[in-house]
């Protein structure tokens, strides 16, 4: 038996039963805000540095 395949679902498993439903839907909203937000701050941070590279921002 491959522990590897299982190890996802055991960490499912005991979040579930030591963590109240409340507490657990908290934690993951939260997770994906701060994954939203740092998605947001890399994408736009890309568009500007294209932009720069584009209209020639490190040119003397």
């Amino acid at each position: 038996m491959n522990i590897r395949k299982y190890s996802p679902l055991a960490f499912v498993a005991l979040l579930v039963t030591t963590l109240s439903s409340c507490s657990l839907v908290e934690g993951i909203f939260k997770a994906g805000v701060w994954t939203g937000i740092i998605v947001v701050v890399v994408v736009l941070a890309l568009i500007i540095w294209l932009i720069s590279k584009i209209f020639g921002g490190g040119r003397s």
